[in-house]
């Protein structure tokens, strides 16, 4: 192990503190975030009769060129967010390249060290520079800019993730789990305003029954996207919010539940087995729910985000990751750190308080931001 390691005391702590949204506290996006943009832009002026095939070429090009669109918009929006991870692996890799054209195991080392630093990990790290060490070893690296360019290719490799899953059944149920503070329930109200504006109709269940304020908050959240919110008194059991819940959404029709869930209980219940009785009714209502189960968490923790995976992918299979608070941390580089050392594939990204910051998540785009 090289010196670097020999300084770094392996110590570091698996359980992070759970933080508490202090009571009757409101969500923080503005009103306006609730705005959607929705405007329908003019009407074309219909095209001359003796030209139908320049129409026809004129909206097969539009079509074409919309999702390189978006793709455009994704790379730009996580640019501008993630400007701070950006800062520690770009800026990084510039202090490090700079004046150097040859490729050696010298600079491999430090690069090694820089990746820590990020806090992608020891062991995500050692997985990316093993192998830029063998294309290194077959001479594939001649110089620093074919280096940056491995590392973003095996970065991407790292990231990549299966589609996310069909919905198939009516309604689809998902529960999102995690501990106080991390944004459960934005997160529910975002997923929720995209529902909404693809002409859903997203349902929620407030099963945190045990902190303050909880279902108070996504009461206003669900009267900022549209969404009506199933709710107990404070204190009561959250399996029978869930089971009321499933119960509404079938008789209303709804495509899509969203479960909030609490991070910590106030009792002597163990969370963990709150949450497997919460799945168990789920299932029991449902046969197939939760179809979902997607875990939020603080990108500003870092390293601890990683235990907090394992832990409540033990206890409930967690089949999807929020990382949220991206914007405001300089530990992006978790990102590559969950995903590779869990497993779990990374769904959605929080870049802001917005409704419309929680984007899909893209490798390409996601690494392009941050390395430039």
């Amino acid at each position: 192990m090289r010196r670097w390691f020999r300084r770094k005391e392996k110590n570091q702590e698996t359980a992070t503190e759970e933080r508490e949204a202090p009571p009757g506290a409101e969500p923080a996006a503005g009103p306006e975030a609730a705005a959607e943009a929705s405007a329908v832009p003019p009407a074309a002026a219909s095209p001359p009769e003796s030209a139908p095939e320049a129409s026809q070429a004129s909206d097969a090009g539009a079509a074409a060129a919309a999702p390189e669109a978006d793709r455009k918009g994704l790379l730009r929006r996580f640019q501008e967010r993630l400007s701070r991870t950006r800062d520690t692996l770009a800026g990084g890799l510039d202090r490090l390249f700079a004046g150097r054209r040859e490729v050696d195991a010298a600079l491999l080392e430090e690069l090694e060290e820089l990746l820590i630093t990020a806090d992608l990990g020891v062991e995500t790290t050692l997985s990316l520079i093993q192998a830029l060490q063998e294309k290194w070893r077959r001479r594939e690296l001649a110089d620093v800019a074919r280096l940056k360019q491995a590392l973003k290719t095996e970065m991407v490799a790292l990231l990549r993730c299966p589609p996310p899953r069909e919905i198939t059944a009516h309604p689809w149920v998902v529960l999102l789990v995690g501990v106080n503070g991390v944004g459960k329930t934005t997160a529910i109200a975002k997923l929720a305003h995209q529902d909404r504006r693809r002409g859903l109709s997203p349902l929620l269940v407030a099963a945190d029954t045990f902190r303050a304020a909880a279902t108070e908050q996504l009461e206003i959240w669900g009267e900022r996207v549209g969404a009506p919110v199933i709710k107990q008194k404070s204190g009561a059991d959250p399996a029978a919010v869930v089971f009321d819940g499933l119960s509404a959404a079938r008789a209303r029709g709804a495509d899509l539940v969203y479960i909030d869930t609490a991070g910590r209980l106030h009792t002597k219940v163990n969370l963990m087995e709150e949450l497997k009785k919460i799945h168990r009714t789920a299932a029991k209502k449902m046969p197939g729910a939760p179809h979902e189960v997607l875990l939020v968490l603080d990108a500003t923790t870092g390293q601890n985000a990683l235990s907090q995976a394992r832990l409540f992918h033990e206890a409930v299979e967690v089949t999807g990751i929020i990382l949220t608070k991206m914007d405001g941390t300089a530990k992006g580089g978790v990102a590559l750190a969950v995903a590779h050392e869990t497993g779990i594939p990374l769904r959605y990204l929080g870049v802001g308080e917005a409704l419309d910051d929680l984007r899909p998540f893209e490798a390409e785009a996601f690494v392009e931001a941050i390395l430039g």
